[in-house]
């Protein structure tokens, strides 16, 4: 039994270490697509193999659908709580793009009240990296149809609430010269930023797969000089 947990532990601890691994090569994958020229506006896909995309620089001129904003709740930055505003923006041939544009810490005090920049109902030029949908994070229930504040946004459904079709990414807007100065926190998401922890896991299992063997190995010769 003592070397079947140790084995099992060992295993952990290369599914860990796996799990670095895997991260590692994303992280380098994303600083490769991110040194790519910027993608043409025109090549933006529209179908599910949008993934290829990810993470290449872009620049999209539409208009904003600002009363369609949603701000996604429970979003930190530096150990902070806030929100992700997610616009939608409308392109050329009708179709859109939800653009996450930036991150606002939640007011202490009211954390309903959303101190939201005002968009302009004019055509602009929006520059940033392409990327999958806004994350989702663990939810007790769904979001109500309209809400202004939800937890997660699934791209399908917003598409029909809005009556807008949604490209299969988003783009998350960074700071450039055409950036608004707005008071909204622009920072592309690391996907393989906690690899130390994986590593850290791995080690634990390797400790707890030693233990068991020493613990066994030392109840073995304990019984052998035991006098009968």
């Amino acid at each position: 039994m003592t070397v079947v947990f140790a084995a099992l532990c060992v295993r952990l601890g290369f599914w860990q270490l796996d799990r670095a691994a895997a991260k590692l090569a994303l992280r380098a994958e994303v600083a490769e697509r991110a040194a790519l020229p910027p993608l043409p506006a025109a090549a933006l896909a529209a179908t599910p193999e949008a993934a290829a995309q990810h993470y290449r620089r872009v620049t999209l001129a539409g208009r904003w659908l600002a009363d369609r904003t949603v701000a996604l709740d429970n979003r930190q930055v530096d150990g902070r709580p806030g929100f992700v505003l997610v616009t939608p923006l409308v392109l050329a041939d009708g179709s859109a793009v939800a653009v996450q544009r930036g991150w606002l810490p939640r007011d202490a005090s009211d954390r309903s009240r959303i101190a939201a920049p005002l968009l302009p109902a004019v055509p602009v030029q929006v520059a940033g990296q392409l990327a999958p949908p806004p994350s989702r994070l663990f939810a007790f229930g769904a979001d109500a149809p309209g809400a202004a504040i939800r937890q997660n946004l699934d791209l399908g459904a917003w598409s029909a609430e809005i009556g807008v079709p949604l490209r299969p990414l988003s783009l998350v807007q960074l700071d450039g010269p055409q950036t608004p100065v707005d008071g909204l926190r622009r920072v592309m998401p690391q996907p393989s930023a906690d690899v130390s922890r994986h590593r850290v896991y791995a080690g634990q299992w390797f400790l707890f797969a030693a233990l068991a063997l020493v613990l066994y190995v030392g109840i073995l010769v304990f019984r052998a000089r035991r006098p009968r």
